[in-house]
């Protein structure tokens, strides 16, 4: 724009966007207004917080059910900056010779990336990507949980797979959501997978999720778990600042990378 406007008017106009168009990403208000990316998402934050917005991957919606979740190919381009970062602060929490439970998605990807030369570590998993990208590592062994291939997620489920996490335990589960709420804790919204991400969560004795901020204060249609099933987050630092407070106080760990 040819003039700098007020946050507020700012907000306005992508309200006015969005009633035209459904959707505006991050990029999207960067362009339009000539800000930067942070302040694209404290206007997206503001509105959400107001109830005006739905945050999802990338930028917002109206107020409305979470869409579908694009296949996880497509979400590797989404927040990849801070996935990465993610990816690094949950590899240094976890210790040489530890057994961690990695589950599926793009950001539990990066941890796996991350996780690439550990002296000694035993990774279970139920994701192909995950087993391409830590095989052949030196100093990992690799526990693959077989099961029904979910193609849009590259992840094994169904009850080969559940019936195999009762024969494993880990240290440290590592998981993403789909969404995540202070109402209602983790939800999804594929229900064969949340069973067995909920036999995932049951498997270790330290329960990590790793979320970028376009997951906070979002629902969707299944409830994985509550809150209380959860003993650390690592985000990034855009995580909105009532769920940190809440989660904190909750006693839950929040690492902000």
């Amino acid at each position: 724009m040819n003039s700098p406007i007020s946050s507020q008017e700012r907000q306005n106009e992508i309200l006015q966007i969005l009633h035209r168009g459904q959707r505006i990403s991050t990029e999207e208000i960067c362009v339009q207004f000539s800000v930067s990316e942070a302040t694209a998402r404290r206007d997206l934050d503001t509105l959400a917080q107001a109830g005006r917005i739905q945050r999802v991957h990338g930028g917002a919606i109206l107020p409305a059910s979470l869409p579908p979740e694009p296949p996880i190919l497509q979400r590797q381009d989404e927040q990849s900056t801070e996935k990465m970062r993610i990816g690094k602060a949950t590899a240094a929490i976890i210790n040489d010779g530890e057994t961690v439970f990695l589950g599926s998605g793009s950001t539990v990807l990066e941890v796996a990336r991350a996780l690439r030369g550990w002296k000694k570590l035993t990774v279970i998993t139920n994701s192909l990507p995950v087993i391409n990208a830590l095989a052949g590592a030196e100093g990992i062994s690799l526990v693959c949980l077989g099961g029904m291939l979910r193609e849009s997620e590259f992840s094994f489920i169904g009850h080969i797979t559940e019936q195999s996490l009762g024969e494993v335990r880990a240290d440290k589960v590592i998981m993403g959501t789909r969404a995540i709420s202070l109402e209602h804790g983790l939800t999804h919204e594929y229900l064969p997978e949340t069973l067995t991400d909920r036999a995932i969560l049951k498997s270790g004795k330290e329960v990590l999720i790793v979320a970028d901020h376009t997951k906070f204060g979002q629902e969707a249609t299944v409830l994985l778990a509550p809150l209380s099933a959860i003993q650390t987050i690592v985000t990034d630092d855009g995580i909105p600042s009532d769920f940190l407070k809440a989660a904190r106080k909750a006693g839950i760990r929040v690492v902000t990378a």
